[in-house]
């Protein structure tokens, strides 16, 4: 029996899971109030209010911190990492602590993984962190010398769905050729290639989503920019968090769009169709960066559950390989499937070395 402690932060909640080998065993998002959140600076010092409420719930639950074989959190902000697993170090937690890559919430996964495992005495994880890059140098060029492409996608749950299609058909997914596209409240794909994500497109460069504006003109972009209408931070708004279906349609949920487009509403079906188009358009792209040797097509994230926008996508893009349907968000799974692989010795876990 190997059991496995999952902590995934979020700016106003943390997501536990106990996972017995395979089979998850309880699954909570404890939620943490806006009165008690606003009492903090910033969050990296949210850890000990978050570590004590883990413990609470855990003991309410029946868990003693010493029943876990192992503690796996979210990847947070650290320099750029291959894929795969990490041991949790303190040059990885000064990172997270002291000088974050940009400031997150994820960046408290791996200090109370650490933390607790330090309790439990034993070792502390995280595996696929947002800050995977393994480009191909050709793939970094933007156009502009002063910009330079990085990889930022969803990372963890695209690539848990390329190894689960690969397992399903008995095949190792470091032998295959993938473009999957996750689809959530940010859009982004990615392409592996023989095990590694060799490029991607992001969720500010590609199709827009429920909340992101994605990839718009360039001109009109800088036009509006200096407008003299509107500030900085409202322009970013427009881009991340106001922009896309809500911007349009004054919505985020999937379910009310298909709701509307059902009793006849004709332009919030121009607007839904158009995301599916633009992810058909960048699995189409990133087809071009495999020569058209695709294995696989994967489609996941939340929005992979609706049958109307994946068929919309599934029409454009059956030509070019087998598309796999992997619905869900699957992080907590994700992240529990990782260590135990490198727990039964099927994959080594790194040293974070800056």
């Amino acid at each position: 029996m190997t059991r496995i402690l999952v902590i995934n932060p979020g700016s106003t909640s943390t997501k536990i899971a106990v996972y017995n080998d395979e089979v998850q065993e309880m699954v909570a998002n404890i939620e943490h109030p806006a009165e008690i959140i606003s009492q903090f600076p910033d969050t990296i010092s949210q850890f000990k209010m978050r570590e004590e409420t883990i413990l609470q719930y855990l003991a309410d639950k029946g868990y003693s911190i010493s029943d876990f074989s192992a503690i796996t959190g979210r990847g947070g902000m650290i320099l750029p990492c291959k894929a795969g697993a990490y041991l949790v170090n303190e040059t990885m937690v000064k990172r997270l602590s002291e000088n974050p890559i940009t400031e997150h919430a994820s960046n408290l996964g791996a200090v109370l993984a650490y933390e607790l495992a330090k309790t439990a005495r034993v070792d502390a994880y995280i595996y696929d962190s947002v800050m995977v890059d393994e480009f191909e140098d050709i793939a970094r060029i933007s156009g502009m010398p002063k910009i330079t492409r990085t990889s930022a996608s969803h990372v963890l749950n695209s690539r848990a769905m390329a190894m689960k299609v690969a397992k399903k058909y008995s095949k190792k997914y470091e032998d295959l050729n993938f473009v999957v596209a996750h689809l959530g409240g940010g859009i982004s794909l990615s392409v592996h290639k023989k095990g590694k994500i060799v490029d991607i497109i992001s969720d500010d460069e590609g199709p827009f989503s429920p909340e992101r504006a994605g990839r718009v003109p360039c001109r009109s972009l800088i036009d509006l920019c200096f407008s003299g209408e509107y500030d900085k931070r409202t322009v970013h708004r427009m881009l991340r968090g106001d922009g896309g279906l809500k911007a349009y349609l004054n919505t985020t949920d999937a379910r009310e769009i298909e709701s509307r487009i059902a009793n006849g509403d004709k332009y919030a079906k121009l607007i839904y169709e158009a995301m599916a188009y633009q992810v058909a358009k960048g699995i189409g792209e990133l087809s071009t960066v495999l020569e058209g040797e695709v294995d696989y097509i994967v489609i996941t994230g939340g929005i992979a559950h609706s049958k109307m926008f994946t068929q919309w996508i599934i029409k454009r893009i059956k030509f070019i390989a087998p598309i796999e349907i992997m619905a869900g968000e699957n992080e907590m799974e994700s992240l529990a499937f990782g260590t135990l692989r490198v727990l039964r010795g099927e994959e080594e876990a790194r040293e974070y070395i800056e």
